[in-house]
């Protein structure tokens, strides 16, 4: 997807002391650097127009350039290189990396809509949270941790309507629905666009309600059971099933 989809994480904040931070956001720049340009399963493919790809390059080179004071690109997509033996005519660009000083950079907190990741490490998880609940958007939010106490801490915090642990791309299956979290800019109009705010939207629902004389015949009799009663009189002619 090239990172041009609702669910595409675009923010990794890292917590913990700077040497294990320094040592993941190595690991993610290397890991980042093996992908290949293409359009099967594992590689990259193109952005979906030329003024996609220059939206992109513009916040690049706004890190790049010094507008945002500490920040600098860990991984250019803009290298040439990466292009080589693409098939002519797509609007390629490579992965990515950016790293921020400061929570408030554009990129941190715009949608760029492309293969690019903003990472920005603090030492506690209370900063982590502030930066993800201080984002307009609430689609989603994940925590990656072997602590299941931290895991509850976070995932009772966020600020976001579909949360994942452990998991990248927290898309709920169905019944539950896919949509953004009110007060957010992922959430527009009332209702989700599936599960059963879509069934409510879609559907035009019919009620129909009903009266029928008494059946006649002993078994009907009044304090007689059968398998939906109890032997308590049901003056409602309801036996408490749906």
């Amino acid at each position: 997807c090239a990172g041009q989809r609702c669910m595409a994480a675009s923010v990794l904040v890292v917590v913990g002391p700077a040497d294990f931070r320094d040592k993941l956001i190595d690991a993610v720049v290397e890991r980042t650097f093996a992908i290949s340009p293409g359009t099967t399963a594992g590689t990259l493919g193109p952005v979906i127009d030329g003024a996609a790809r220059e939206r992109i390059e513009r916040y690049l080179a706004d890190v790049d350039g010094g507008k945002f004071p500490g920040a600098k690109v860990l991984l250019d997509g803009r290298n040439a290189a990466w292009r080589v033996g693409t098939p002519a005519g797509g609007s390629w660009i490579g992965p990515s990396v950016l790293l921020h000083q400061r929570p408030g950079d554009a990129a941190l907190t715009e949608e760029i809509f492309g293969p690019v990741l903003s990472v920005i490490g603090v030492a506690t998880a209370k900063e982590a949270l502030d930066i993800e609940n201080a984002s307009p958007f609430g689609n989603a939010a994940c925590v990656y941790t072997t602590d299941g106490g931290k895991a509850d801490w976070f995932t009772s915090r966020f600020r976001a309507a579909m949360l994942g642990v452990n998991v990248g791309i927290p898309v709920p299956r169905e019944p539950f629905s896919f949509g953004g979290l009110y007060g957010t800019r992922s959430k527009y109009g009332d209702g989700d666009i599936t599960g059963e705010g879509a069934m409510e939207f879609f559907s035009q629902l019919v009620k129909v309600t009903t009266r029928w004389p008494k059946p006649e015949g002993p078994e009907f009799e009044e304090g007689a059971t059968s398998d939906n009663m109890t032997g308590i009189t049901d003056h409602a002619n309801f036996n408490g099933r749906m």
